[in-house]
């Protein structure tokens, strides 16, 4: 993440894959305090498709992408 931004939160999720990252992230975003940000780490193409949709559906918002 950069310099700029701080994690309150970092989750590996590189390992897993749909539906599994969905479900990890879901309960994630509810452990943090609105405001709060998390840092995910994964490489699973499909996660540019799905951390967009589970972001709009938590009515949480995506910082930055790399």
């Amino acid at each position: 993440m950069g310099n700029d931004i701080k994690a309150n939160m970092e989750t590996d999720l590189s390992v897993l894959g749909f539906p599994l990252l969905g479900v990890k992230s879901s309960k994630e975003i509810k452990e943090v305090e609105v405001g709060q940000v998390i840092e995910a780490v994964t490489t699973d193409p499909g996660s540019l498709i799905d951390f967009p949709a589970l972001a709009e559906t938590s009515g949480s918002d995506i910082l930055k992408t790399v």
